[in-house]
């Protein structure tokens, strides 16, 4: 899509599909692809010179948790990601075939004290408008999704 082109109002707008080796060399990749979408999206968004950002840092933290409690450094494993617009909302789906975990046993993190680490999956929560984690057959799925509109 051209600078000069506007995304048709009500129809599918683009949907990207990815999959990648879960390693962390590709964490920078798959958020400027996040940047990128965020980019054509910037008409659209409220908030929009901060949506690039933000959904670099969605995507990147989303990866990092598979590589870190899914994959567990093992290169021959891969994380899929699909990122899709339709009509007014951006949905991002990453799949996995990790163990998985229960998203409602995940307690926000205590920001008075700190810690390294724990905090991806509340900025995702955070800057998401809505957050869900299913076991499937084939694995597992995170599904994003935000108003865009």
């Amino acid at each position: 899509m051209t600078q000069e082109e506007k995304p048709p109002p009500g129809g599918d707008i683009i949907q990207v599909d990815l999959t990648v080796p879960s390693q962390t060399q590709y964490l920078g990749l798959i958020g400027k692809i996040g940047e990128e979408v965020a980019r054509n999206l910037a008409e659209l968004c409220e908030n929009s010179d901060h949506f690039p950002n933000t959904l670099n840092l969605v995507l990147t933290e989303a990866m990092a948790n598979v590589i870190k409690h899914t994959a567990a450094g093992q290169s021959t494993e891969s994380v899929r990601i699909t990122i899709e617009i339709e009509a007014d909302e951006l949905l991002i789906k990453v799949y996995d075939s990790g163990p998985g975990f229960e998203l409602e046993d995940i307690p926000e993190p205590d920001l008075d004290h700190p810690t390294e680490g724990g905090l991806g999956l509340f900025f995702i929560r955070t800057f998401m408008d809505s957050v869900d984690y299913s076991r499937m057959e084939s694995g597992n799925l995170l599904v994003m999704k935000k108003k865009i509109l």
